[in-house]
Formats: structure tokens, sequence, C-alpha cells
């Protein structure tokens, strides 16, 4: 039997890329498509494609791979920098557009589809758990939540008119391993490990800010269960929170790099910036129930893991 083949949107970011390698090593072909090559790794291939513009062939750049028809789509692709789009709202527009492209694709060959929705979704809501339930337009409070809610809107309704097959993961604030790329893209905990290793001051933006972190391995295993309960057909149109379960401040990060590098933080701090979220844990009850979804890692185990990685000699 040929192996089963997964199209991968956004494959050369963090998520992708983690994700791609451990389908890989499970026997999974792999096609990557992404704006920019892969700065991680050759291990599986990448089509270079602008999915915000439609004049690029979505159809004809998978076609033109060689490959068959893809089992599933994971779409990941996204701008996805909370601040950056109230800055740029026009690429929020992007993401809507991408993703518009992609479950249409998905539609015309009957293909199931993963996305990558955000906890942004949920609003400033000051709430300790927050259920797949308490999701809604009313509460969008950025370009790049509304960016994510709409995306979510066009899957519910293709799965009712088209009968689209779906899982939607709303994440948060993942990081770990392939994500220290912060030139391309400022990351909140490779940025505070590379200043606070250089002696340079770091700004936290919300003193009393509280996010739910997730180390890139749990997020992978719960993706990783959602494509294979999609497949079977055991877990279909489904909406699930996919993170830690557990809030943390920003100062419990820049602590942890602390004991890690044996120094001092120099730390400011200032009001949230506009449109991001200031507390946020996720209530992950339903990808326990579902999707057997069971986080390893805690904040401090994941922060030594990312140290470690941070601090690797480059290849």
């Amino acid at each position: 039997m040929p192996p089963r083949l997964a199209l991968i949107t956004g494959s050369s970011g963090q998520i992708g890329t983690n994700l791609a390698l451990a389908l890989r090593d499970e026997g999974w072909q792999i096609l990557g498509l992404d704006h920019r090559p892969n700065p991680w790794t050759d291990a599986f291939p990448t089509v270079e494609i602008d999915l915000a513009r439609p004049t690029e062939d979505l159809t004809a750049a998978v076609e033109d791979a060689g490959v068959a028809v893809p089992h599933i789509v994971v779409h990941l692709a996204a701008n996805a920098k909370v601040y950056e789009l109230v800055e740029h709202p026009d690429r929020a527009l992007d993401n809507v557009t991408m993703t518009h492209r992609v479950i249409e694709f998905a539609r015309h060959r009957g293909i199931p589809l993963i996305f990558s929705s955000t906890r942004e979704v949920y609003g400033d809501i000051q709430r300790y758990e927050t259920n797949e339930l308490d999701a809604s337009i009313s509460v969008t409070e950025s370009p790049y939540s509304a960016s994510k809610i709409s995306s979510e809107a066009f899957i519910y309704a293709y799965a009712r008119c088209y009968g689209l097959r779906y899982l939607v993961f709303r994440l948060s604030n993942v990081y770990g391993r392939y994500d220290d790329d912060i030139e391309r893209m400022e990351r909140v905990i490779p940025l505070f490990y590379r200043r606070i290793r250089d002696g340079h001051p770091i700004t936290i933006f919300g003193r009393d800010k509280v996010l739910d972190f997730t180390h890139v391995d749990d997020c992978v295993a719960g993706l990783h269960a959602g494509v294979s309960r999609l497949l079977d057909g055991a877990v279909v149109n489904q909406t699930f929170n996919l993170a830690r379960g557990k809030g943390n401040h920003l100062q419990d990060v820049a602590r942890s790099f602390e004991a890690a590098l044996g120094t001092t933080a120099q730390i400011t701090y200032e009001q949230s910036r506009l449109g991001e979220v200031t507390h946020y844990v996720a209530d992950i009850s339903r990808a326990r129930d579902l999707l057997n979804y069971d986080p390893k890692t805690s904040l401090a185990e994941g922060l030594a893991k990312a140290a470690t990685w941070y601090g690797r000699t480059p290849a």
C-alpha cells in the first residue's frame, strides 16, 4: 500500500516543520506549501507558493509536484503576529484569502481538512478557563482574531453546504524547536532568551498578563491525533482548544531563562499593546475526551528544552 500523503501549508514554520517531520517518521509522504524555503530541514519537499495571491495556481502547484491527491490537508499558513496585523490589517485579509483557497481545494477533491485557529478568537475576556463555546464575533479585538474567526466560519459553512470534513484547533503560544528565527518573525520566548543571554533588557507588555504556553511537542501530539481520528472517521467536524491548560505570567518565562543562563534579566514593564489578549487559560477537556490529548510538558520543562535548542551550535 502506498504511503498516505499529507499536504501541509505553512510547512516552513515552526509547527509545520515539527508536524511534517513527525508524520514523515511514521511513513507518511509530505508535500509542504509555503511562500519561503524551509530554513530547518530538507527532509520533505516544499513547493514555494504565496497562497494570498490568487494569481498563483494552487492546483497547478500541487500537480506539478508530481504527487497523488493528498489524503488530508493541514492548513497552518497565516500571518500570525497580533500587533503586526494591527499595524498592517491587510495581512489579516490575506489570512482569509489563504483559508478560502485551501478549503476550495479540499472541497473539490473531497479531502478532509485540519485548520489551525487561535485562542485570540475568544478576545480578552479575563477568564481563567475558556471552552470552545465562548468564541464569538462580538469579542473580536484585533484584525488577526477577526481573520481566524472568519476562516472558522467559512469552514463551518462549507461543512454544512458541501460536506467538508474538518477539525479546527485553537492554539495558544506554541514554543520550542524551530521557533527561534526571530529576524523573520519575532516571538516572545526566543526573543526573551536571546536578549537575556546577550545582557540586553527585555520589556514585558502587561505585568499581570497570564497566558497558556504550549510546548511544540504537545501541540504536534494533538494535531497528530486529530489527523488520525479525522481520517478514520472517529472524530469529525469538531473544534478543540489545544494548549497546556495552565496559566503562567511572562515573568515566569524570564525567570526560567535566568536560571538556565545563570544571569539576571533587566526587566521593564509597559501596558499591553493594542489588540493583545491579557488573560487566557484553555479548557482542554474536549481534546482530552475525544483525542486522548494529554500534554506532558510543564512550562519549566519546556523552557529548559527550548533553552537547550536556542543554545545549540548551528550546523
